[in-house]
């Protein structure tokens, strides 16, 4: 399951990815726009920006932008950043394998199999949609919702 932390990244990012590319927004102005807690949103950008998935710039007229293209951002991505691994199970895990401890054959464990399943449907999805892909999906069902003004970057 998705964490409330990767949900609120995520809309975070995709807030983002709607501003054009040199254009900030603020964390304040992100919160209230995706109704996020602010200093839950502070702690989720401090750990996005440390994986360069986003930048900041200080100052009055500062704020947050992408670190990187939209088109380059994988949803699975930043997933794997906020929850880790998307495998269910350790041992069903690329990123993260760790054998169970209560497996007596890998090879023949019916639930690491399904899980691998799991793993590998997830991925499939997440791993092949971008954040431009969820934007241009989101900006087209909320096409009518007018915009606040943005600052430029200078």
């Amino acid at each position: 399951m998705l964490s409330q932390k990767a949900k609120y990244a995520l809309k975070a990012l995709l807030a983002l990815a709607d501003c054009g590319e040199d254009e900030l927004l603020q964390a304040g102005e992100i919160a209230e726009q995706q109704n996020i807690p602010k200093k839950f949103l502070d702690l989720i950008l401090l750990e996005l920006r440390r994986h360069k998935l986003v930048d900041s710039r200080r100052g009055k007229r500062g704020g947050y932008l992408l670190g990187k293209p939209a088109e380059s951002i994988m949803i699975g991505d930043i997933i794997r950043v906020i929850d880790g691994p998307l495998a269910p199970l350790p041992c069903a895990s690329v990123t993260a394998y760790r054998r169970c401890v209560d497996c007596r054959d890998e090879r023949t464990c019916a639930v690491r199999q399904i899980m691998r399943d799991v793993r590998d449907a997830a991925a499939n999805i997440l791993d092949h949609k971008s954040l431009a892909d969820a934007a241009g999906k989101k900006t087209a069902k909320k096409a009518k919702a007018p915009r606040r003004p943005l600052r430029k970057v200078a």
